[in-house]
């Protein structure tokens, strides 16, 4: 245990934790999951200002980066489809988010989008990552954009995996009265409605995942700065001048064809496709052609400048 803690710490600045945690059975849900990745993975904790962040760090360890932001309640253990093939050639980071379900744990006070812009930053500053390609998927897609706007210069590449609330409204209908359902009373049968609004095929999300799941939102409290999230503006868009991907599903419950239209009005640099047979959980729908557009994508737009580790 010492000398994994030992080479922790030499890798990356900070360690993994050995603590007994307050809710064990969500932890042990996590761990299951995580078993699901089929890749060589370490967990780590990175002190901030606002508590420990948990981060599942994959791939070569000199390959170039990948910070991965995961979706609503999501945590990290959702990149379980994408993670064997991103990291055959970069070094994944996804992030767990400090107010949702996960392994991050926060002490300080968050009550505002500003702070967890700067959460991210001392995060990426402690796993000492100057620049990177950043990919975000639904909520996590909102909050990638929001990082790549404060800290442009450290966002090499911007990957959107169907994200809320960035380019349009979300459409309303019946998924998200599911989600509210589910919202307020998690249970088994809410939650298996409301990922069937949201994958084409919600038999295909594993078993581990959605018990883990409905344990993280059962034991948690409302992120509320969720209010905070509404589309941005043009003006704001507009500044966003590096290349980005952004994929949604034909059946998307979130996204729309105007999610397409408004950001190849705005963005200087974005390349979008709409992903046949795809919900909003694209990277369970669709997760060979979306781990292959991610790769496509990083590989036609070589960075300038070394990224990567010091």
């Amino acid at each position: 245990m010492e000398d994994r803690k030992e080479k922790l710490v030499e890798e990356f600045g900070v360690y993994e934790e050995g603590v007994s945690p307050e809710n064990e059975a969500y932890y042990k849900a996590y761990d299951k999951t995580l078993g699901l990745w089929q890749t060589v993975y370490h967990q780590v904790y990175v002190p901030t200002s606002y508590g420990e962040a948990h981060v599942v760090v994959s791939g070569p360890k000199d390959a170039e980066p990948l910070v991965l932001l995961h979706g609503m309640n999501a945590s990290s253990t959702m990149w379980y489809p994408n993670a064997e093939a991103l990291s055959k050639k970069y070094r994944i980071y996804a992030i767990d988010y400090l107010l949702e379900p996960g392994k991050s744990k926060v002490t300080g006070e968050v009550g505002s989008m500003e702070q967890v812009m700067d959460w991210y930053t001392q995060v990426v500053d402690g796993l000492k990552l100057e620049r990177f390609t950043l990919v975000g998927a639904s909520k996590g897609g909102w909050l990638a954009i929001n990082y790549a706007l404060a800290q442009s210069d450290r966002v090499d590449r911007l990957i959107l995996l169907s994200p809320v609330q960035a380019f349009a409204w979300i459409k309303p209908g019946l998924e998200m009265v599911s989600n509210l359902s589910y919202a307020i009373s998690p249970s088994k049968e809410d939650l298996n409605e409301m990922m069937s609004g949201m994958s084409v095929n919600a038999d295909l999300i594993a078993e581990a995942y959605k018990n883990q799941y409905l344990l993280g939102t059962k034991n948690s409290e409302e992120d509320m700065l969720i209010v905070k999230m509404r589309p941005f503006s043009d003006e704001k868009l507009e500044t966003l001048d590096l290349p980005v991907l952004l994929l949604i599903g034909d059946d998307d419950a979130m996204n729309s064809s105007k999610t397409i239209k408004e950001a190849k009005k705005i963005l200087p640099q974005v390349e979008t496709e709409t992903v046949k047979d795809a919900g909003h959980f694209l990277s369970v729908d669709q997760p060979q052609l979306i781990n292959q557009r991610i790769l496509d994508f990083i590989e036609k737009h070589p960075v300038s400048t070394e990224a990567g580790e010091d």
